[in-house]
C-alpha cells in the first residue's frame, strides 16, 4: 500500500481520489467541537439547531470537515511530506450534517524542485470534498515540500526508520524450522 509520493511520482493535472469515505457521526462532531472548545449551539445544540437557524438541524463544525478531508489526503499526497509550508486557502462551500458521508480528492496544480536543497521540492495541490450526493462542501488548497527519491534512499528507503523483528524466545526467526 502506498503512503505518500516522492517528488518524482507527482505529475502536474493528476488527480488523487481519496479512499474510503468517512461517515460523520453527531458523536464525532461533538467530540471535535469539545475537543477544541468550539462551543457554539449551531453544532452542539440541536434545539437551537431546530428553532433558530436556516438548515433546521446541527452542522458540522468546519474544522472537522477539513481536518476529515486532510487526513483522507494523507496516503496519497503528504504520507511522505517534510513539511506542509502553507495552506493557501479554505472556503466551506457547503454545510454538512450529521450522516453525511465525506469523499475527497486532490489535483496536482503545480510543482517545483526546492531552490535551497536539490533533494526535495514542493507541490501544490488542491483538495475537495463533496457528500453522498456529490455536492462539494469544501475546498482547499495548500503546498507540500515532499522528498526526491534521493532523499529517501538516504534515510532508509520506502519506510524510514521501520526496526527488523528480533528472534527471542517467543519467536525464532523468519529462517527458523
Amino acid at each position: 500500500m502506498q503512503f505518500g509520493r516522492s517528488y518524482e511520482e507527482f505529475e502536474v493535472g493528476a488527480t488523487y481520489k481519496h479512499w474510503p469515505g468517512k461517515t460523520v457521526t453527531e458523536f464525532d462532531d461533538h467530540m471535535f467541537c469539545l475537543l477544541t472548545m468550539n462551543h457554539h449551539p449551531l453544532h452542539l445544540d440541536e434545539h437551537y439547531a431546530e428553532e433558530t437557524t436556516q438548515f433546521g438541524k446541527n452542522v458540522v463544525v468546519g474544522n472537522y470537515v477539513y481536518s476529515i478531508l486532510l487526513g483522507m489526503s494523507v496516503p496519497d499526497v503528504s504520507g511522505k511530506a517534510i513539511a506542509n509550508l502553507e495552506i493557501e486557502s479554505l472556503r466551506h462551500v457547503a454545510p454538512t450534517f450529521h450522516g453525511d458521508t465525506l469523499y475527497g480528492e486532490t489535483r496536482v496544480l503545480d510543482k517545483w524542485e526546492s531552490t535551497s536543497k536539490d533533494d526535495r521540492g514542493v507541490v501544490h495541490v488542491e483538495t475537495i470534498g463533496y457528500n453522498q450526493d456529490g455536492k462539494v462542501v469544501c475546498l482547499f488548497r495548500r503546498k507540500v515540500m515532499v522528498p526526491k527519491t534521493s532523499y529517501l534512499t538516504e534515510r532508509g528507503g520506502e519506510q524510514p526508520g521501520r526496526p527488523v523483528p528480533v528472534p527471542d524466545k517467543n519467536w525464532p526467526g523468519p529462517d527458523a524450522t
